[in-house]
């Protein structure tokens, strides 16, 4: 049988595209292309690539089409949130060449890419959350004192414009400066890091689900996004403790049923005493699938078997340990430079 021919939509340096590259060499298998925007992307001349392409920002749907048809592309897996959400638009026209999208439902994106909207069906469905406000109502809904964290509400990454403000005072004036930049920012109560972060996946396919837990560690300041005396905000960059944790486990795989997913999600939070309060869900692959493929649990190949019609069984044997990551490097002449 051949090798499935699968396209990275979205391969910039350190991203979510050259890890989802790593977990499909890990598993073999697969004759892997990739696409970016950016003649500087690190993945265009990253090995394990059949081959790679620059790709034009204002005509993405037809150059990724024009690179499925000449390649006989069977699956397209997004890169990051700007990929999902382009190709999540175009559903039907991947449907009439035949090429699977690895991604969750339209949905179930459409749900989690507005932070506030995401929230409140998580309220409404008996999750613990963060207290949670819009820039009209955040001086009533949050307590005088509180720390607060304070994101747009839709457009970005988890870490993109995170801000952790001392009091409403400071929170009001980043506030201010994300309307002005008309971002809709969101804001929460910031819940301490001390009793513990986790990055949760969790694989929906048909009515099976399964999921694996890392618990954070910030030892590195790749994983640190900001840090002071009001508390500690991490970056994309998981690294940490993969263990059962089967209580957290149970808690994210319930939300993933809530919500209506079907495929990847990939769920942080912490702990607030003994209950787990999801601060960031994201309805993709995450920057730490790699470490998960390391442990055992390779959900990007696991998932692209399902979308080709194999059979497919979750892991039983995740190897518990800790699972670090640093930086690689790479030269690129100037002749070698696609545009």
């Amino acid at each position: 049988m051949r090798n499935a021919k699968v396209l990275i939509a979205g391969i910039g340096g350190a991203s979510l595209g050259t890890e989802i590259l790593k977990c499909l060499k890990f598993s073999g298998g697969y004759d892997i292309y990739g696409c970016d925007v950016s003649e500087l992307a690190y993945g265009l001349y990253e090995d394990g690539f059949k081959q790679t392409f620059k790709i034009d920002i204002d005509n993405y749907i037809p150059d990724i089409a024009d690179i499925c048809d000449k390649h006989g592309i069977d699956i397209i897996v997004p890169g990051g949130e700007a990929p999902t959400s382009l190709l999540a638009k175009e559903i039907t026209l991947w449907k009439e060449k035949g090429i699977r999208l690895a991604m969750n439902d339209p949905d179930v994106i459409a749900l989690c890419s507005d932070k506030a909207a995401c929230f409140d069906r998580l309220k409404d469905i008996g999750v613990s959350i963060p207290v949670s406000a819009t820039a009209d109502n955040f001086e009533t809904v949050i307590p005088d004192g509180t720390r607060c964290v304070i994101k747009p509400s839709t457009g970005s990454g988890g870490s993109s414009f995170v801000f952790l403000a001392k009091d409403k005072a400071e929170a009001a004036i980043y506030v201010d400066y994300l309307l002005r930049n008309d971002k809709t920012p969101i804001i929460q109560e910031y819940v301490p890091h001390e009793d513990g972060e986790f990055t949760v996946g969790t694989l929906t396919i048909g009515d099976q689900i399964s999921s694996i837990a890392l618990q954070r560690i910030f030892n590195s300041k790749l994983s640190v996004l900001q840090k002071s005396e009001t508390g500690l905000i991490s970056t994309g960059y998981s690294q940490g403790l993969i263990e059962d944790f089967p209580d957290i486990r149970n808690t994210c795989e319930k939300i993933s049923l809530a919500i209506g997913s079907r495929g990847p999600l990939n769920i942080q939070g912490r702990l607030k005493g003994d209950v787990f309060v999801p601060f960031e869900i994201n309805p993709r692959f995450s920057a730490s699938s790699y470490l998960r493929a390391m442990a055992g649990f390779n959900e990007i190949d696991i998932y692209l078997r399902y979308l080709m019609g194999q059979d497919i069984s979750f892991p039983d044997d995740v190897r518990y340990g800790y699972y670090m990551r640093s930086l690689t490097e790479q030269y690129v002449g100037f002749r070698d430079l696609k545009t």
